[in-house]
């Protein structure tokens, strides 16, 4: 088994707070849609859930989505200016990359989003790549052809995410997962997919890190 020489993260969510202003996007756009607006409680639905699932207790096609999702990624980005990183993921990547990973993003955002919110927020120098792909449900997918892209060997990986559908696609791949707790998807659900580790705040994905690879020698 080869050591790991990639942290790669998710971005929405993960890296930057970006729930809260996607949401703002789509209750104001979902008439136009055919869609019902999410409330508080449905929020907490949404973060106990799993994207299939949700697609069935709000009627809602993949189809759909996929255009709703598009519609908010295209406005999101006049909000980039404003977005702010998750409280202490800055410091957390600073440090990961100061003990020697290579860092990369893999997101269903667009890239150019991605690279404009690491160059407000002066992060960008310490990210090898970004590597947008859109795959509701078959991130696994995503996640081979960036493999392919660049390079790189499943063993060399952890990825770090904040939603079920990142835990189902490196378990299909065979990639060891950190889940996050300050995203989309509450620790319930997530620890309930059984995560390799799970980080309640960004200071603990280092030493999530750390022991993923002691449990690999």
């Amino acid at each position: 088994m080869q050591p790991i020489k990639y942290i790669l993260f998710d971005f929405d969510g993960t890296m930057a707070d970006t729930i809260g202003p996607a949401l703002t996007i789509y209750n104001r756009v979902a008439k136009e849609y055919d869609s019902v607006q999410i409330d508080e409680e449905g929020r907490k639905v949404m973060a106990a859930g799993r994207p299939q699932d949700l697609l069935k207790i709000y009627n809602m096609s993949p189809q759909k989505l996929g255009l709703i999702m598009l519609r908010i990624r295209k406005e999101i980005r006049s909000l980039i200016p404003d977005l702010s990183p998750a409280p202490g993921i800055v410091n957390a990547l600073e440090e990961i990359e100061a003990s020697g990973f290579r860092l990369g993003i893999l997101t269903s955002n667009s890239r150019s989003n991605v690279n404009l919110f690491l160059k407000n927020n002066g992060i960008l120098r310490l990210f090898d790549f970004v590597y947008s792909g859109k795959s509701l449900f078959g991130k696994d997918k995503v996640f081979l052809r960036l493999f392919r892209h660049e390079n790189i060997a499943r063993d060399n990986v952890i990825y770090v995410g904040d939603e079920t559908r990142d835990i189902e696609a490196c378990h299909k791949v065979g990639i060891p997962i950190i889940s996050v707790t300050w995203g989309l998807n509450n620790k319930e659900i997530l620890s309930s997919l059984q995560p390799q580790q799970l980080a309640r705040s960004p200071k603990e994905i280092i030493s999530c890190i750390n022991q993923i690879i002691s449990q690999r020698i």
